[in-house]
């Protein structure tokens, strides 16, 4: 059975003065990582974090594209390739972690058979008011990722909140959410899809003379979230704390305060909160949730679909504004905010909202399309 937590009574640990000024001595020095889930972008590795994120471009998974060398890189599954720049942080232990958003600005496209190193720095840590947990502290990095040769390819950011999980749970921002959809209701989810496939821009090359401001780019549909879409995300991007066995019992051994007993006495990560909705209401959400890189990479992914395969993803922000529970469905989409045909920059606002209309990221892009008399 799982223990009931009286209320007043705190179950999880809080922060001290101590642990804050510890880890603010570590500003501005570099920061340990984890093993990574992806060392080097091979086929294989690109193909499984495209499907991860439900991303079925040819350009990323096509056996004849392979096979001739003309595959390409999702530029977000750099998220796989650094555990820190997809929310593994360090000092406050016992203190939840929630991802809540990624920058990227690329010195250039990331290829097959980059084997690119992250070498994360924490840059500043915020203490901000919380609507969710009553106190939170911004943890923010910068992570430049370099190629073998040592050349800059992508300088990342990304920022996790910390939260005192007693705190959040007593908080009850979210209202419980309970999401069920009809058999035609799945059928018309199933149709958008399809739909989306026909309008994906591909190998027609799009030129910034064809691009005005205030044009929008085409919708893309994720969902609804399935704990089974959380695992299909998790094997191409490999988790931070998903280990099993001795592997996670000499994990555990580590870091003391990162296991939380499961019914069954068992330690187990936080991460659970991801497929586990007991653990996830025990740290104030509603319902299990989806991982916040994943949504980053949907964003990503509504750029690349309308881009096509000859336009380069310059930079890419995403926030990522509240918890996608399991059962809701995501629409993303953008419009085009300034064309520059001097330089071919397009910049790019990004949207994504849940089945009720509510935010559930937020962002921006800037990319660069060929110009059709520079290539005449």
């Amino acid at each position: 059975m799982t223990e009931v937590v009286m209320q007043g009574e705190r179950e999880f640990a809080s922060v001290t003065d101590n642990q804050l000024a510890e880890l603010r001595s570590m500003i501005g020095k570099p920061i340990r990582s984890d093993r990574p889930h992806v060392t080097e972008l091979t086929v294989d590795a690109v193909r499984h974090y495209a499907f991860g994120i439900g991303d079925r471009n040819p350009l990323w998974s096509d056996p004849e594209r392979a096979a001739e060398g003309r595959i390409g890189v999702p530029p977000t599954a750099l998220l796989a390739m650094d555990k820190v720049f997809s929310g593994y942080v360090t000092g406050l232990p016992g203190i939840h972690a929630m991802y809540a958003g990624t920058s990227f600005s690329f010195e250039r496209k990331p290829a097959i058979g980059d084997r690119l190193t992250g070498s994360a720095v924490l840059k500043e840590l915020i203490e901000r008011p919380s609507k969710f947990a009553g106190r939170s502290w911004q943890q923010i990095y910068e992570v430049p990722f370099h190629d073998e040769k040592g050349e800059l390819v992508c300088t990342g950011q990304s920022y996790c909140f910390r939260i005192e999980r007693d705190n959040a749970r007593e908080g009850k921002k979210y209202e419980d959410i309970r999401v069920e959809w009809t058999k035609d209701q799945i059928a018309e989810i199933a149709q958008r899809y399809r739909d989306e496939e026909a309008r994906r821009r591909g190998a027609v090359t799009r030129y910034v003379e064809d691009v005005e401001a205030g044009e929008s780019l085409p919708p893309i549909t994720k969902g609804p979230y399935t704990a089974t879409t959380a695992i299909a995300y998790l094997l191409g991007w490999g988790g931070l704390y998903v280990r099993g066995h001795g592997d996670a019992f000499d994990l555990f051994e580590r870091h003391p305060a990162l296991g939380i007993p499961n019914e069954l006495g068992v330690p187990e990560p936080p991460e659970r909160v991801h497929w586990d909705a007991d653990l996830a209401r025990r740290v104030g959400v509603p319902g299990a949730y989806d991982y916040g890189p994943e949504r980053v990479s949907w964003m990503g992914q509504v750029v690349t679909d309308w881009m096509g395969d000859d336009g380069f993803l310059k930079t890419l922000d995403v926030q990522v504004r509240r918890h996608n529970v399991l059962g809701e469905l995501v629409t993303c989409d953008g419009a085009v905010s300034r064309v520059d045909p001097a330089t071919g920059e397009i910049d790019i606002v990004l949207n994504a909202i849940n089945q009720d209309g509510f935010e559930s990221a937020r962002g921006t892009a800037t990319v660069v399309l060929p110009n059709r008399v520079t290539e005449q």
